[in-house]
């Protein structure tokens, strides 16, 4: 029997390659040939090569390709740069089609093509090249849900109608304010209507793929299926394959903060990180040592450079962030005894991974979470941009796996709601009880990936 064989199209950005991975990882444990074709991104980044070394090396049995650049007149033919990072991202890969379509014409089979979400203008080289094109959404079951069921909100006005307080019910997720759904659908701009354009090519594809599992998301993995989301047209099956996340422990350099955890009591330290993009002002950080000193708990935390203002997120990685000048003074020298600040990144899953991590303190991207509740652990949740709030909503009022760090609506989260929520989730009967639920989530998550689980079954399937 030939081996089957599948493209995979991981679309901009580490956050998106990272799931995109351990994809190829599940299709080769299960005897599948996989391709993965990468984007370089426009601006050179080292954070995209090293992503690239380190996947490359530690998946042998995965072949990597880097698409060449595209023809700088596709790129730029629909009338000069669009001014949004996210309208720049959307035109890149438009005319990244001519190299893909090469790299699929060149393999001697392919048997389908799986794309990220984003990757909408892929959806017409499959279609002219007569391959099944699958989408894989990183993200989860709710927020897909709710997803699929916006196209049809702005035919009928509903959205522009709707004010930041009104409450949205729709099928598949928990009530939720207007005010919760990403920044660029809820402004009425062009770049939303270029959002609204890619939602509704997904019911388009041959199936969906969705980095979940089912007893996490039951009332959005029930709607889903019974064609709820989207009702003007049918829904291509949905596979819930996940929790797909990274093992950890990529590098052979042990990293310092996992020598500072070794000295640390089990469950006893608060991780705080926000993912590759998340960045905030000086005042915000203040806040943050502030609260973090007061609590008297001990703490990892991740700071990155505050954003300049117009930074394009496709741009040029940041500086090093300068942590005496961003963060109150004295405030490393007070702390050093039990906490440690890192500049930038930490080995995250290992980190989370830690006997002695006790709570995570996330921006509720979908990978973070998974990661989270891989690790059994509580989350305080911040979110910052893209679907995050809604994510928050669905940790906090539908999974009950966190708790939520208020402030963040107005744009600061005050040194006494730090102090308050870290002592709480480190301290009291309930952290404890969101500790214990968490655990038992876990377990869960573990068995659906297990021979006989629903994620395992499910991916079976879709192989079929």
């Amino acid at each position: 029997m030939n081996k089957k064989s599948v493209v995979l199209y991981p679309g901009l950005g580490v956050g998106h390659l990272t799931p995109m991975i351990e994809l190829a990882k599940l299709f080769t444990q299960h005897g599948v040939a996989v391709t993965v074709a990468l984007v370089e991104p426009p601006a050179k980044s080292p954070d995209f090569s090293t992503a690239v070394a380190r996947a490359a090396a530690s998946n042998p049995r995965v072949t990597f390709h880097v698409l060449p650049p595209p023809d700088p007149a596709d790129s730029s033919s629909d009338g000069g740069t669009p001014s949004h990072h996210v309208d720049q991202m959307f035109s890149y890969l438009k005319a990244m089609n001519a190299p893909l379509r090469d790299l699929l014409r060149s393999l001697p089979a392919v048997d389908a093509l799986v794309v990220d979400m984003f990757c909408r203008d892929a959806l017409g080289v499959a279609a002219e090249l007569n391959l099944p094109v699958y989408y894989f959404y990183a993200s989860g079951a709710s927020a897909l849900a709710v997803f699929l069921n916006l196209p049809r909100m702005t035919t009928t006005g509903f959205l522009q109608a709707a004010a930041g307080d009104s409450v949205l019910s729709l099928p598949g997720a928990p009530p939720f304010r207007a005010s919760e759904l990403p920044e660029l659908i809820r402004n009425g701009s062009a770049t939303g209507e270029t959002i609204f354009r890619m939602l509704h090519a997904i019911p388009e594809a041959n199936g969906i793929l969705v980095n979940t599992f089912e007893s996490l998301e039951p009332r959005a993995v029930r709607a889903l299926r019974d064609g709820l989301c989207v009702p003007d047209r049918s829904t291509p099956p949905v596979y819930c394959i996940g929790p797909l996340v990274s093992g950890g422990g990529g590098d052979k350099e042990e990293h310092e903060c996992l020598r500072w955890l070794d000295m640390q009591p089990d469950q006893s330290v608060v991780f705080l990180s926000f993912g590759s993009l998340g960045r905030f002002p000086k005042k915000q950080l203040e806040e943050m040592a502030i609260g973090l000193e007061k609590s008297g708990q001990r703490f990892l935390w991740v700071v990155r450079s505050p954003a300049n203002n117009g930074e394009d997120v496709l741009g040029q990685p940041l500086p090093e962030p300068d942590l005496e000048a961003l963060l109150p003074e004295g405030f490393l020298e007070r702390t050093r005894d039990r906490g440690l600040v890192l500049k930038s990144w930490a080995p995250q899953v290992d980190v989370l991974g830690h006997r002695a991590t006790g709570a995570f303190v996330t921006h509720c991207g979908w990978n973070s979470t998974l990661e989270g509740i891989m690790a059994g652990l509580p989350l305080l949740c911040w979110p910052l941009y893209a679907e995050q709030r809604m994510n928050k909503v669905f940790i906090v009022e539908e999974m009950k796996l966190g708790v939520e760090m208020n402030g963040y609506d107005e744009g600061m989260v005050k040194a006494e709601e730090v102090e308050t929520k870290v002592k709480w989730v480190m301290e009291s009967q309930g952290g404890r009880a969101l500790r214990d639920r968490m655990v038992e989530v876990k377990d869960r998550a573990v068995k659906a990936l297990k021979e006989g689980g629903s994620s395992h079954d499910a991916f079976v399937e879709f192989l079929k």
